[in-house]
């Protein structure tokens, strides 16, 4: 993982690491709160060495003092200066306990001796600290003092008094929550590092990116209402959701130009990942823009495009195949006249030969024949082998992935399953990735500058609008061009629909009142 992987993951996982990190913030003041407050009070000796009036000694003398500070602190502790210390102020304790709670240090190349003592009390931290300087002095004057009875040559000076403290010395408040917070963010990032790791869920279409090199040609936005709105591109043709078929519409185009497949398999690595709602939308989308599209429903296990597009569905490709009708008979036309809808038929026992035989495939070639694009919806990869047995005799597979649903080695199976049978794999749509809410809010924004100006906007654009189709009397619409190589067609404008406003709602063929997109729309 690059460094930029693991900014993604905190980035993505920052709500557990602000969790942990304030949680660490709350036990560091629990901690600090139910800690009985400590006072240090401390005082400083200087060790120096008497006699000696020459450079020579003096120098000497500075070099021993130095020599035996380092000796001097760990005097200090000792039940030879502790002990005496308690009887004085009668404390009650062992000499050990009070060592716990007294320090000695010296500074490097120092002479000096720095006590200090810990106390719940600030007075009484004080009183120890300034006894304990004195019986200090006096059992080092003992110790070195000469055999001959003479005093001894070592003196140390209290150059510093311990006074009281105001201010405890532990708990301190601010490094505990400077260390908790820290503690808490560490261990959070820590945790998101690892739950990403451990977490074989694809979520994104980086993920795919990351797993495959196969390319990502649509990213569809999850939607809380989809189950509501299947056909999107047909009910919301404005919303976000609508958009991303379009861009993929748009992408399918462009492809491969030097031999644009005709013919495309849907299908994806498990079910409910959305590739029967992701094929619908496609063909919509793709019929909006002027392409015959033929829709059919191969998953002959559990049909769904019947149902969706609100058809009959009990004759359909399974009766085709098995000889009891030719094609014609059972295409249904929907929306605009461009699409047209084969739907299953009848559920068989035996779907995969059915899909594998020369009569499915007699089928493909009159349907790529008459239209300018085939899109198939199968059955899941991974449970059956449906799909794989079909992609072998068309142009291209397009592979849904669900976010959130699909693990990464299940993506790398399905992948490698198509890549066993030869089958050309166009790209991954990834379906209902959870969007940001500023790519979601910029596109409202866009949408409502674009369709819901000022009244007085609304009549100029409508004005430029018929202006500019006067001009133009026929409009040309984009998408795959037509098998037999002439040019796109161009359709009629009526003379009604230039002078509607923006805005407002027809009738689309089928009862139900819509707003028509940018370009022109045939009937519904």
């Amino acid at each position: 993982m690059e460094l930029s992987d693991y900014l993604s993951i905190l980035k993505k996982r920052w709500l557990t690491i602000s969790a942990l990190g304030v949680a660490g913030v709350v036990i560091a003041v629990g901690a600090s709160l139910l800690t009985t407050p400590m006072y240090t009070a401390s005082t400083q000796l200087y060790v120096s060495v008497q006699g000696g009036t020459s450079t020579n000694d003096l120098l000497q003398g500075s070099n021993f003092t130095r020599q035996q500070v380092a000796s001097y602190t760990s005097i200090v502790t000792s039940p030879l200066v502790l002990g005496p210390v308690i009887d004085d102020l009668g404390l009650g304790l062992r000499a050990g306990s009070l060592a716990e709670r007294v320090s000695a240090t010296s500074p490097s190349d120092s002479s000096l001796v720095n006590i200090e003592v810990l106390d719940e009390s600030p007075a009484v931290a004080a009183a120890l600290a300034d006894t304990i300087a004195e019986e200090f002095r006096s059992v080092v004057a003992d110790l070195d003092r000469p055999t001959d009875g003479s005093p001894s040559t070592v003196k140390l000076t209290v150059v510093r008094n311990a006074a009281a403290p105001t201010v405890p010395s532990v708990p301190n408040t601010k490094l505990n929550l400077a260390l908790g917070l820290l503690l808490g963010v560490a261990i959070g990032a820590g945790i998101a590092i690892v739950r990403e790791m451990l977490d074989t869920v694809v979520r994104s279409a980086a993920a795919v990116r990351q797993l495959t090199d196969v390319s990502v040609v649509g990213v569809i936005g999850l939607d809380d209402n989809a189950s509501e709105r299947p056909l999107i591109v047909q009910d919301a043709p404005h919303s976000a959701r609508a958009e991303s078929f379009r861009r993929l519409r748009t992408n399918i185009q462009f492809l491969n130009l030097a031999s644009r497949p005709s013919s495309i398999v849907v299908t994806s690595s498990l079910p409910g990942e959305g590739k029967s709602t992701t094929t619908i939308n496609l063909a919509i989308a793709l019929a909006d823009a002027g392409s015959k599209v033929a829709l059919v429903d191969a998953d002959l296990r559990r049909p769904s495009i019947a149902k969706y597009l609100g058809i009959e569905g009990g004759v359909g490709l399974t009766t085709v195949l098995i000889g009891q009708a030719t094609v014609e008979d059972v295409v249904q036309p929907w929306g605009n006249g461009l699409l047209r809808v084969v739907p299953s038929g009848q559920v068989p026992p035996n779907p995969s030969e059915l899909l594998g035989s020369d009569a499915m495939t007699a089928v493909l070639d009159e349907l790529v024949r008459d239209h300018d694009v085939v899109l198939i919806d199968t059955p899941p990869l991974l449970p059956v082998t449906d799909a794989a047995v079909l992609a072998k005799h068309v142009g291209g597979v397009l592979l849904v992935v669900g976010a959130g649903k699909t693990h990464r080695q299940q993506l790398a199976e399905a992948i490698h399953s198509l890549d066993r049978v030869e089958a050309n794999t166009l790209g991954v749509v990834v379906n209902r990735e959870p969007q940001s809410r500023s790519s979601a809010y910029v596109y409202y924004e866009y949408s409502q500058q674009a369709g819901d100006g000022s009244a007085g906007a609304r009549r100029t654009r409508g004005a430029r609008t018929e202006l500019a189709r006067a001009a133009t009397p026929a409009v040309a619409r984009p998408g795959f061009p037509p098998r037999d190589g002439s040019s796109v067609q161009a359709v009629d404008v009526p003379a009604a629909s230039v002078s509607m406003p923006i805005g407002s709602e027809v009738d689309d063929g089928l009862g139900r009142a819509s707003t028509p997109p940018q370009h022109v729309r045939g009937p519904r």
